[in-house]
């Protein structure tokens, strides 16, 4: 009999990923899945460990391959990871001590090192223990310490707020695209990704997401990009309770190394068509629209990265 697995790692790929970051994955520990996605008509490598599944996506794109990957999460909880993220190979221990102690909790958020591709010393460095959870104190927000986070300091868990969607939309975007977001303020969270999630509700959420890409009729529109944004604030936005507390940040030292690029690097990426499912579906919080007005006016510079780098390949 199958033993369901406590947690779901859930990659999307094309396969160029390191031998050594394969080699720390690879070195997690516990009862977890392990799900490598591909896009169509890719050669998926061969990785000789019971714990991994490779799935084939039936369309190109970041957004199909999560999608198919967190369909097919047969965890108790799922954490969705780059395929040059490095996570700590005690991760599936702390998602089993922390959900039995927090059993109402919707996440339980990493703590993140974000870290400069050059630097391969600190990216190498070997992992700290990671505290026990049984013992860390919870941190609130308080009126004489409203910003904990700020601090960088705090050693306990610390309360995660629900993204404040219900946030009036900022009219003035309409007239000027440069005023700065105050909403987005605090150490509420956007992203899917780095996070372990209650498995039960994402499977509840992916078909109301699917459903959100259809635009008229039998036409579907589905971005290539912007899954991550587009999912951690579905997930809010469809069991949406104000101000409620859907989970706790772990403290220090650090479980996620995320390795950070040169912008100019990066391939050019038009998120804000992913948000335009967010408005479409939930019109009615303040919060998304602003969000997507905000991101609507890059939209040009965006263009202009695309130019440039199609004219430094010519």
């Amino acid at each position: 009999m199958n033993v369901k697995p406590i947690l779901s790692i859930v990659t999307p790929t094309l396969g160029k990923f390191s031998d050594y970051w394969l080699q720390c994955l690879l070195q997690v520990e516990g009862d977890v899945q392990f799900l490598f996605v591909y896009p169509p008509q890719s050669q998926p490598r061969v990785i000789n460990d019971a714990r991994v599944q490779v799935l084939t996506s039936p369309y190109k794109g970041e957004m199909m391959q999560r999608f198919v990957g967190l369909l097919n999460a047969g965890g108790e909880y799922v954490l969705a990871l780059d395929d040059d993220d490095f996570v700590h190979p005690q991760v599936c221990e702390l998602t089993k001590q922390y959900f039995n102690r927090f059993s109402d909790s919707w996440v339980l958020r990493l703590q993140k090192a974000v870290i400069d591709i050059s630097d391969q010393e600190r990216i190498k460095k070997p992992w700290e223990p990671i505290p026990d959870v049984e013992q860390l104190e919870i941190c609130r927000k308080t009126p004489e310490n409203p910003y904990p986070f700020q601090k960088g300091n705090y050693k306990g868990l610390l309360e995660l707020p629900i993204a404040p969607l219900d946030k009036s939309f900022d009219y003035r975007y309409l007239l000027w695209p440069f005023i700065q977001r105050r909403d987005n303020e605090g150490y509420h969270f956007e992203n899917f990704n780095n996070i372990v999630w209650k498995n039960e509700l994402i499977k509840k959420a992916l078909p109301e997401i699917a459903q959100a890409t259809k635009v008229m009729g039998a036409v579907t529109w589905i971005p290539s990009t912007g899954f991550d944004r587009l999912s951690g604030l579905f997930v809010q936005a469809k069991s949406f309770q104000k101000d409620a507390i859907i989970g706790h940040w772990m403290p220090k030292p650090e479980q996620i190394r995320y390795i950070d690029k040169d912008p100019a690097l990066k391939a050019a990426r038009f998120h804000v068509i992913s948000d335009v499912l967010l408005v479409k579906y939930f019109p009615q919080y303040g919060y998304l629209w602003n969000l997507f007005f905000s991101k609507l006016y890059g939209v040009p510079r965006t263009v202009g990265k695309l130019i440039k780098m199609k004219f430094l390949k010519k």
